[in-house]
């Protein structure tokens, strides 16, 4: 068995190490590697020259891109609007199935109950708009939690950065980081907003789990808020994810 994980970069991922132990603990002979692909467009090929590869997980920024080339979604991770499993199903040296999953919407609503503690009066702000916040939107609206999306650009349905001013960062109490800022190895990046306006009252989530301790969470703990980093998240939608791997 042959499974991986897609996406770029992937110097941080903890995929391998984890998927990796699986095999061991369960006896299944197999290897999980990390692909890194420049582009989307890499895919058919990665398929094409790995003939036992039967599995992937999808991380950034590839999770909307791959669907293109998948032969059937999932109607969770099309609600979604974004992939974070592809099951390859084959017959002799043909590929007759590629289908796609989202484990990240579940694995962030259960990861997140600790930090709001049942409440759902809060408002939440989601920064960044690719394929994991579109998970985090679907986790928030299940849990009847309001949100607003922040971007570079704003619109009509999100904020920008500029937007987020003190009222507005007291009108939103929980604050998720979907971007990459911050993650190993640009661990001095942090997403543009005013952490001045951060209180004890706010709740501040990265997706990232690697560092631990990212400059985002670190800067709303030492305003007060409460933390909480992407790694409950990522065990929830790994465990997820090899459940898929291994139904028959």
């Amino acid at each position: 068995m042959l499974l991986g994980i897609i996406g770029k970069p992937l110097e941080h991922t903890q995929s391998p190490a984890f998927h990796n132990r699986k095999l061991k603990e369960n006896n299944i002979p197999g290897e999980y590697k990390a692909f890194e692909l420049d582009s989307i467009e890499e895919f058919p090929a990665l398929l094409q020259n790995n003939p036992d590869l039967c599995g992937l997980n999808v991380t950034k920024p590839y999770k909307e891109g791959v669907m293109q080339y998948l032969t059937e979604i999932d109607p969770g991770a099309k609600a979604i609007g974004a992939v974070n499993v592809v099951k390859i199903i084959r017959q002799g040296n043909n590929i007759i199935g590629k289908i796609g999953f989202n484990t990240d919407k579940d694995g962030f609503r259960e990861s997140l109950k600790p930090l709001i503690k049942g409440r759902t009066d809060v408002k939440a702000l989601i920064l960044g708009t690719g394929g994991a916040s579109k998970a985090v939107r679907q986790a928030l609206t299940e849990l009847g939690i309001a949100y607003k999306f922040v971007s570079r650009s704003g619109g009509e349905d999100r904020f920008s950065y500029k937007d987020l001013t003190p009222s507005v960062m007291d009108e939103y109490k929980l604050i998720i980081n979907c971007t990459p800022l911050g993650m190993t190895p640009d661990t001095d990046t942090c997403p543009d907003i005013d952490y001045s306006a951060i209180t004890d009252k706010h709740m501040a989530y990265d997706l990232i789990y690697s560092p631990a301790k990212t400059l985002f969470l670190a800067k709303c703990e030492s305003h007060g808020a409460a933390i909480k980093n992407g790694q409950d998240m990522f065990e929830l939608q790994a465990e997820a994810s090899w459940k898929i791997f291994n139904d028959k």
